[in-house]
């Protein structure tokens, strides 16, 4: 019988905060929170954005409301974008003259130049006959709206993060907040299981872009720029996964990271899931970490025509000015979607490893479901394969939950807020409900107040449904104010209000999280309750085995309640260990049976009999 992989820890920081203790998930719903429910977030966001914490009044609050969510990015200047204009200078009744160091001289001279020496380290340059050149400019970018982390909150002040590019510094961020949110020391959990026992699974759907990675690496040449050691490997795709082994939580397990446009993310769990179920691991941290709010990727999507625009956002809003932080509107008369940077990740745990340290469960991982989409014209544009993951997702969620239990489900839609996304979801997730005979089936999109982070963006949608089982509100849409004529609306409720679902949500068992990615990349995640997780483990393991989990629980809450109150207040635990304890071939010892590392307390196991004995 498979394992339930258990949700104990998480943690990040996209547009609307940090992850661990619900604070970006209450940032989405504090509107319907009680005022002392949200002074812990407004004091944690307050912290990050440097702002004055001594008294959070209600200016201060406006600042935060202001600094969060979809906003003007604050990436770059939108009405002062760095641009390079191709031109042809033509010579007048003069040749064209000019004064260079002969350091600046280009290594083949064109052959239309001619050179004097003015001295030693200058020359003279005449050019007969026209000259092409690159001209420096400003331009003002199509594209200002995005979902940029809280403005103000500085990575670099965190940890030593010279020269590591935006992705990885919020990947160090992300992961050492999950594991600040487990309640138990991470030391002490490698003590309890094998060093192979972990399971890492972590990257970028658009690897590192910035400066200090791939953008910089291939514009160094065109930009006088220099390539530094550090940028091609810093610039891959896996590396997230790599800094978190190496110099978050010291791993010598299972590692890498599975790779599907914007359901990475999802790839990423269903990795860290079946090495669960399976036992190959006992924990896996799962995530991603995304910063493409970049000019040159945002280009590559604009071209597309697959972002909202400024003058697109004026025109369905009759107005002179651009609404920044309505710029995605799933569902509804939009114009495309809003780009995000994110940093998402989950702690998965062996039920029964779980169970004995008594951390805290926030739900469990039923199942991912990929499917790709087979023949279709274009490679961008969505396809059948999403159809077949949400309906195996409801079917799992049918078989779990029975037929009434299937009503109290809720769907966190990939809802990019682009015109073709609100057609093609809302059938799908209209067919599959009226399949299985779901009347009014709670439909929500939290891209339209943190925006389309990417490979991470799942990750978001995960973190906002573990919120509801905490507070009880699913965040509705708030960006938008009707539901466009070509939505399919018939057995849905797609949310424009927050609903709320009882205390602690105890009204909905379960969620299905969906994704749809570029190039046919479906996903659709089942994630189930703390409630009903809990159930299940009462009808595996008894009454008994789930009270004395309960009573463990109660001081493990208390720790993670204290660290989450230390980081509201700026004493935040960032795991970052580079060139500590590390482990050479000296400290590698193998005999037949095991493998033992130095620092670790157990040993690798090495298999000792055929796996494959029925066919020998």
């Amino acid at each position: 019988m498979a394992k339930l992989p258990l949700i104990v820890g998480l943690g990040g920081i996209n547009a609307a905060g940090r992850s661990s203790g619900f604070h970006s998930y209450k940032r989405l719903v504090c509107d319907a929170l009680q005022d002392d429910v949200m002074a812990s977030t407004w004091q944690d966001l307050a912290q990050r954005m440097g702002l004055d914490t001594s008294d959070i009044n209600a200016d201060i609050i406006a600042q935060i409301k202001a600094g969060t969510l979809v906003r003007r990015t604050t990436t770059f200047d939108p009405k002062a974008v760095p641009f390079q204009r191709k031109a042809k200078l033509t010579a007048g009744t003069e040749p064209i003259t000019f004064q260079l160091k002969k350091s600046k001289l280009p290594q083949s001279i064109p052959a239309n130049w001619s050179l004097t020496d003015i001295d030693n380290k200058t020359v003279t340059v005449t050019v007969e006959g026209d000259f092409d050149v690159l001209i420096n400019d400003a331009i003002d970018y199509p594209v200002s709206s995005a979902g940029n982390i809280p403005t103000g909150f500085d990575l670099d002040k965190l940890y030593n993060s010279r020269s590591h590019p935006r992705g990885l510094k919020l990947t160090v961020y992300g992961a050492s907040d999950a594991l600040n949110s487990l309640g138990v020391d991470w030391d002490s959990i490698l003590k309890l299981i094998n060093p192979d026992e972990v399971s890492v699974y972590a990257g970028s759907a658009l690897s590192q872009v910035d400066e200090n990675s791939f953008g910089g690496m291939l514009s160094a040449y065109f930009k006088g720029g220099r390539v530094s050691t550090k940028m091609m490997a810093m610039s891959l795709a896996e590396m997230p996964a790599d800094f978190i082994n190496s110099y978050v939580i010291n791993s010598a397990g299972t590692t890498g990271t599975n790779m599907g446009a914007c359901a990475s993310f999802l790839y990423n769990l269903r990795q860290g899931m079946l090495d669960i179920q399976s036992g190959k691991s006992k924990v896996a941290i799962v995530g991603n970490a995304e910063a493409p709010v970049e000019t040159g990727v945002m280009e590559g999507f604009r071209v597309m025509g697959a972002l909202a625009e400024d003058d697109q956002l004026k025109a369905l809003d009759s107005s002179d000015s651009v609404d920044n932080r309505r710029a995605c509107r799933p569902f509804s008369s939009n114009a495309g979607f809003t780009m995000a940077e994110s940093a998402q990740f989950v702690v998965l745990m062996d039920d029964e490893l779980a169970l004995e340290l008594g951390v805290t469960i926030y739900g469990s991982v039923a199942d991912v479901f990929i499917n790709a989409d087979a023949n279709k014209k274009s490679i961008s544009a969505p396809g059948i394969g999403n159809y077949v993951t949400v309906a195996k997702a409801t079917a799992l969620a049918k078989a779990i939950l029975g037929e009434g239990g299937l009503q109290h489900t809720f769907v966190q839609a990939h809802g990019t807020g682009t015109p073709q996304n609100r057609v093609t979801e809302s059938h799908i997730l209209s067919e599959v409900a009226a399949s299985f005979n779901i009347t009014n089936w709670p439909v929500t999109a939290i891209k339209s107040y943190v925006g389309h982070s990417m490979g991470a963006a799942a990750g978001d949608q995960l973190v906002a449904s573990l919120g509801v089982w905490q507070h009880g509100w699913i965040p509705g849409i708030k960006t938008i104010d009707h539901i466009a004529d070509d939505v399919h609306q018939a057995n849905l409720n797609i949310l424009t209000d927050h609903q709320f679902v009882g205390d602690k949500g105890q009204e909905m068992k379960a969620v299905l999280l969906n994704a749809k990615g570029f190039g046919g990349n479906n996903a659709t995640g089942l994630v189930l309750s703390p409630q009903q997780t809990l159930m299940m483990l009462e009808a595996k393991y008894g009454a008994s085995v789930v009270n004395t989990y309960q009573e463990k629980n109660n001081q493990i809450q208390q720790t993670a309640a204290m660290a989450d109150h230390n980081a509201c207040v700026g004493d935040e635990n960032i795991r970052y260990a580079f060139g500590n304890a590390v482990i050479d071939d000296t400290g590698v010892n193998i005999s037949t049976e095991e493998v033992r590392l130095q620092g670790f307390a157990n040993a690798i196991k090495l298999v000792q009999s055929n796996p494959y004995q029925d066919y020998s």
